[in-house]
C-alpha cells in the first residue's frame, strides 16, 4: 500500500463526503478508492469512516487521523516547493470567489494589485450570490459573508457588515420615515431575492426577534436592481451595508429603522490551505486580509 497515496485519497474522501466525488477529483474509478479505504482501514486496524447510501461520514477515529493527514501532506507539500526553490514566487492560477457586488466592489481593486505585483500568477474571479464549495468546485480563496458551518476551510475574520433598510430622501419626504417594523405596512417595498428569497423580513424588537410579512410592488433577482429602484425614489428595500455604503456616504440613500436590524453579519476569508499555504495563495491572502480590514469600517457605518 502506497502510504501517501492513501492519505491523500482519504482526505479527499472526507473533504468531498462521498467516493463518487473524491473518484472525480481524483479522476479515477470508485472502485479505487473503496479499494484504498479498504487497504488503509485494515493496515490500521481501526474503522475510519461510517459510510451510508447518501452520504459518508468520518469516525472519531478518522477525524483525528484526518487532521493528521492534512497537516503531514500540507508539510510535504511545502517541503517539494521549498526544494524546487519556487517559494518565494507566486505562480501559476488562483482562482477566488466572493458575492457579486462584494467582488465587484472590493475584490477586483485586490485582484488588480495582485496581478500587478505578481506577473507569473493568472487569477480566476467567481463572483456570485451563491456558496461556492471551495474543494468540489476547486477554488483556492471564498470571501463568506455570515455565519460560518463547521468544516474543514481556514477562516480569518476581516469585518462585520449590517442588514439594512433603505429609501432616498425623495421618497422618505413624500411618504414619511416609519418608525416602527409596523409601519412598513403602509409603505413600498422592494426585495431583492438574492438577499430575502422569502416575502418577509426579520427585526430584532426590544431584544425579541420579529417577522414581518411583505408584499413588495418590486422582485428583482439582483441588488444592483434593488439599489437603483431604491435610489431612484420607488420605495424601501433591505440590503446589506457594504452594497449602499457609497449612498448612505453621499445622502443618496438613508438608513430606515436602524434600531431594531439584526445582529451584524461576520466577513471572512476562507481557504482550503493549512499554515503551509503555498506561496499565490498566502500571497493573496496577506494582500486581501489587509486591505479589506482598512475598509471594513466602511461596511458597517
Amino acid at each position: 500500500m502506497d502510504r501517501l497515496q492513501a492519505m491523500t485519497t482519504f482526505v479527499t474522501v472526507v473533504e468531498t463526503e462521498g467516493f463518487a466525488s473524491a473518484a472525480r477529483k481524483l479522476n479515477v474509478s470508485p472502485s479505487v478508492i473503496s479499494r484504498v479505504m479498504s487497504e488503509l482501514e485494515e493496515h490500521l486496524g481501526v474503522r475510519l469512516l461510517t459510510r451510508t447510501t447518501r452520504i459518508v461520514r468520518v469516525t472519531d477515529a478518522g477525524a483525528t487521523f484526518y487532521e493528521d493527514c492534512r497537516r503531514i501532506l500540507a508539510d510535504i507539500d511545502a517541503a517539494e516547493v521549498s526544494a524546487a526553490g519556487v517559494n518565494n514566487t507566486p505562480r501559476g492560477q488562483l482562482t477566488v470567489t466572493a458575492p457579486v457586488l462584494f467582488g465587484k466592489i472590493y475584490v477586483t481593486p485586490i485582484a488588480h494589485e495582485y496581478l500587478t505585483r505578481y506577473p507569473a500568477v493568472s487569477l480566476n474571479c467567481w463572483f456570485l450570490d451563491r456558496v461556492v464549495n471551495l474543494v468540489d468546485e476547486g477554488v483556492d480563496v471564498g470571501i463568506r459573508i455570515g455565519e460560518l458551518p463547521s468544516s474543514s476551510l481556514q477562516a480569518i475574520s476581516v469585518g462585520k457588515v449590517r442588514r439594512v433598510l433603505c429609501a432616498s430622501p425623495a421618497y422618505l419626504e413624500a411618504h414619511g420615515t416609519p418608525q416602527r417594523p409596523e409601519d412598513l405596512d403602509a409603505h413600498v417595498t422592494i426585495q431583492s431575492t438574492g438577499l430575502t428569497p422569502a416575502p418577509e423580513w426579520r427585526f430584532l424588537a426590544k431584544g425579541k426577534p420579529l417577522t414581518l410579512p411583505i408584499q413588495p410592488r418590486l422582485v428583482t433577482t439582483t441588488n444592483d436592481s434593488a439599489i437603483e429602484a431604491t435610489r431612484a425614489g420607488l420605495g424601501i428595500s433591505r440590503l446589506m451595508s457594504y452594497q449602499v455604503a457609497q449612498e448612505i456616504a453621499d445622502g443618496t440613500l438613508r438608513v430606515v429603522l436602524p434600531d431594531y436590524e439584526l445582529p451584524a453579519l461576520p466577513v471572512h476569508v476562507v481557504h482550503r490551505e493549512g499554515k503551509h499555504a503555498n506561496q499565490k495563495v498566502r500571497a493573496f491572502l496577506d494582500l486581501a486580509i489587509e486591505t479589506l480590514r482598512a475598509k471594513a469600517s466602511r461596511w458597517y457605518a
